[in-house]
This record gives C-alpha cells, sequence and structure tokens, in this order.
C-alpha cells in the first residue's frame, strides 16, 4: 500500500495474523474496531501516510454511542497498536496518540483517549501534561551523571528513579532554583515524612554529591548518614517461610490450576515454583531464562546476566530435573517454539514468553487460592519468599548431616547469584527449627567444654 488508507484491508489482515489471537471471536471484533476507524479515515481525507487527530476524535465520538465506555476505550488501544504497527511498516509517519503522548509527557494511551472525548480536548490534555524528564535546573547534571555511570557498567536504575523524582519536584517548585544544593535537598526531605523517603533523601544527596564531585574533585564526597536506612530496616517485613507441607499444597494447586483457553498454563506454572524453590531462581530470571539454558544431560540451569552482572550455572536435584523433563515434552507438544534463544516460560498469546510481572501475577494467584495469602492486598507472604526459604530449609539440611553450615555461605551466595555472603546472610531467618539443630550441634560438640564441680562453674 503506498497511500492510506488501506482500503483493501491487507495491512488489518497482516496485522490480526500476527497477533495470532486466541479465543476466534477475537479478531472479528478486532476487524470491526479496526475497519470502522479505517471508514472515518476515508471519510476524512487525510493526507497520504498521515491520519490526523481530528479523524481520531471523530471515531472516538461516533462510536461512543453505540459502545459503552469500557469498551470504546479497549477497541480504542486495538486503534492504538495497529497505528503502531503501521509506522513500524512504514505505511504511516506517526502515531497521533503516541505524538500526543510525547507532546504532553505522558506515559501511558488511556489517559490521552480519555481527554480526547471530552467536551474541551485541549485543555482535558493540558491537565495531563507532565515536567519532561530532567527540565529542572539540576537537570543536566543529573542526565549526564546517570549516562556516566551507565558507561562504566552500572544499570544505574534506582538511582535514576531517586534523580528523576527530585528532578520533578524542583520542577514544580521553580524557586529553589536559586538555592544551594543543601537548601532543595531539605524541602525535598520535608515535602513527605515517611521513614522510606528520609532513607531516599539522604542516598540522593550522596549520589549528588559525586556526580558534582566528578565534575569538581575538590567537592568532598557526603558521607552517609546510616540512620535513616536504620528506622526503614526496623520496619521491613519479616519473610515467610513456607513448610514443607505448604509447598506440597502449592504445587498441588499449580497441577490442577484452572486454564481451559491455555492447556500449558499448569505445568508452566508448577515448573516456575519447583525452579523458584528448588533453586531460589528470582522472577526475573525464571522470565529471562531461554530453551538453550536448560541441560537434561548434565542437570544444570544457567542464569545468564542477573543481579550484581552474575551469570551462573547451578546444578538441580533430581525432582526439579524431572519436572523440567517432563515441562519441556508438554512444551513441545504444544507446538511451542524450538530455537534456543526462544523463552523457556513460553504462552501462545502473541507467541511470547512470560513477562516476570505474568509470572508473579500467576503465582500469587497460587498463594490465595491455597489460603495463605488474603484474597487482596500486598499482605501476607510472598513469592520471593520461596527463595528465603530455600535458603533455610538448606542450612537445616546441612545441620542435620552434620556440616558446618559457615562453611558452606561463600558457595550458598554463590548459588544465589550474591556478591559475597554479607548479601546471603539477609536470607537466614533464625527459625525455631534452625535454633533447635544448632543447640543440638552445640550440646554434642561442646557440652564436655562445661564442667560444673559442686555446683560452681569454672
Amino acid at each position: 500500500m503506498k497511500n492510506w488508507p488501506d482500503t483493501g484491508g491487507s495491512a488489518i489482515t497482516r496485522y490480526l495474523r500476527q497477533l495470532r489471537l486466541r479465543c476466534p471471536i477475537s479478531p472479528i471484533y478486532y476487524r470491526q474496531a479496526l475497519c470502522s476507524f479505517q471508514e472515518v479515515v476515508v471519510r476524512h481525507q487525510c493526507p497520504p501516510l498521515q491520519v490526523s487527530r481530528e479523524a481520531l476524535e471523530t471515531w472516538l465520538r461516533e462510536r461512543a454511542t453505540h459502545w459503552p465506555m469500557s469498551t470504546l476505550l479497549h477497541r480504542a488501544r486495538i486503534v492504538n497498536r495497529f497505528l503502531d504497527f503501521l509506522v513500524q511498516e512504514k505505511l504511516i509517519a506517526s502515531n497521533p496518540v503516541a505524538d500526543l503522548r510525547a507532546q504532553y509527557c505522558v506515559k501511558c494511551s488511556k489517559p490521552i483517549l480519555r481527554a480526547l472525548l471530552a467536551p474541551e480536548p485541549d485543555r482535558a490534555l493540558e491537565v495531563l501534561r507532565q515536567f519532561p524528564p530532567f527540565g529542572s535546573v539540576l537537570g543536566d547534571l543529573m542526565r549526564d551523571h546517570i549516562a556516566l555511570m551507565r558507561t562504566r557498567g552500572f544499570r544505574y536504575e534506582t538511582q535514576a528513579r531517586w534523580l528523576w523524582r527530585f528532578d520533578r519536584f524542583l520542577q514544580a517548585h521553580p524557586k529553589l532554583a536559586g538555592e544551594p544544593l543543601s537548601v532543595m535537598l531539605q524541602h525535598w526531605s520535608a515535602a513527605r515524612s515517611t521513614a522510606n523517603h528520609a532513607a531516599e533523601c539522604e542516598k540522593l544527596a550522596c549520589v549528588l554529591a559525586k556526580a558534582q564531585h566528578h565534575l569538581d574533585p575538590g567537592i568532598k564526597l557526603k558521607r552517609p548518614d546510616p540512620r535513616p536506612q536504620q528506622q526503614v530496616a526496623r520496619q521491613w517485613r519479616q519473610p515467610y517461610i513456607y513448610s514443607p507441607e505448604e509447598i506440597r499444597r502449592l504445587l498441588d494447586i499449580a497441577r490442577t490450576y484452572p486454564s481451559p483457553r491455555a492447556p500449558l498454563r499448569p505445568i508452566s506454572l508448577y515448573t516456575m515454583l519447583v525452579l523458584a524453590y528448588c533453586a531460589g531462581l528470582r522472577l526475573g530470571e525464571l522470565a529471562r531464562l531461554d530453551l538453550s539454558d536448560v541441560d537434561l544431560q548434565i542437570g544444570t540451569v544457567t542464569i545468564r546476566e542477573t543481579k550484581f552482572f552474575k551469570s551462573r550455572i547451578l546444578p538441580l536435584t533430581d525432582s526439579a530435573l524431572s519436572a523440567l523433563h517432563e515441562y519441556l515434552e508438554a512444551r513441545r507438544m504444544a507446538k511451542a517454539p524450538q530455537s534456543p534463544d526462544s523463552g523457556l516460560f513460553w504462552h501462545d498469546q502473541g507467541d511470547a514468553r512470560y513477562t516476570s510481572h505474568g509470572i508473579a501475577y500467576g503465582l500469587v494467584d497460587i498463594l490465595r487460592r491455597a489460603g495463605i495469602k488474603p484474597p487482596k492486598g500486598k499482605t501476607g507472604p510472598r513469592i520471593h519468599d520461596l527463595r528465603h526459604s530455600m535458603v533455610v530449609n538448606r542450612i537445616l539440611e546441612w545441620y542435620r548431616a552434620g556440616i558446618n553450615p559457615q562453611d558452606k555461605l561463600p558457595f550458598l551466595a554463590t548459588y544465589l547469584g550474591h556478591r559475597d555472603i554479607h548479601s546471603t546472610l539477609v536470607y537466614i531467618t533464625v527459625t525455631q527449627d534452625i535454633l533447635q539443630q544448632a543447640n543440638e550441634r552445640f550440646r554434642t560438640f561442646g557440652v564436655h567444654c562445661l564442667h560444673v564441680t559442686e555446683g560452681v562453674m569454672p
């Protein structure tokens, strides 16, 4: 197609084909929405390779008389993704929704679509306007520092979020532009009264001092105050250590997880749970696993370039290998891609891998079904507590086998992908079972050192 619109509908057909929609009726609704949008574009006589904002507004208002608001917004997002597809195919120059998002610095498309439906779209869009990233008086310093640290090999994502939030605060308070950095930080610290915010402000001060030190070595680096972080640590939620009975219940629920439209999902969730508990894998590590990372011949799984930029090859237990072998066979029967770089945990919606958010959603739902986590909210045990449970149970096994856990901590730190044993010590929760095993070990090896004579201990 050389000119917009695609009156033959070939672009719509190609777009629907690459979506690989599972429900047989979904393509009908998708095509209905896209064809109705295309008719409006034809009526507006948009120039070649362009879709005007006016055509989009007209389509939204016409469809609003036929569809409920929820349906309209859902199908408007279908149109938005179709326009992105046309931009990738170089059939149109730009997507008007994406242009408005960039103009008003809005992350999501839904608020933009709602604003276009308002009686005064321009005023509604202006309400959505956000500050541009790093547009404050310190914006250049922050942006250059983030770029410098990333060129040195740091991800620097958390620190970038601190700087971004501080930058937005400075843009919202332009009167602080002429003040010293210490005064800016005092106002930012007073903006919220939570312990987390106080700890973040202390870390932010160190980051900004480092950024200034790179430009002027005469500026001294700030010595961090540990008290705000200590206050946060006192409020941390204690990890939940799953019992073997609870783990079995979770695995049974995963096996029978109701998923009539995605038959591979139950065994996928089961295998995710097995790897999260038996190998202590993080959610992001599960999501990034490729098919080539599993080697059933030697019984290992390879974790590549994860947290702390560490890659590691983990030996697995026989039960974990058996679960992986069963999953891979089910995956093959489901006609999943067999290329080495395809995602290990694959779903047929868009022929893609599970994301860490998708994995978390499924596993948390299993926790709720098991009655371990409340039906709503973020309270209760977490998926990450499986990793804590793996460490505690490993130490218990070492105690029962007569092995000194202290000697094995460096190996455990390597298995978990930590920089050193200090990161691993955070995962050691002293449970009643560990105390009992430690006391028994002391009674066995240390009681002969205690000699009581006539009621007096020397």
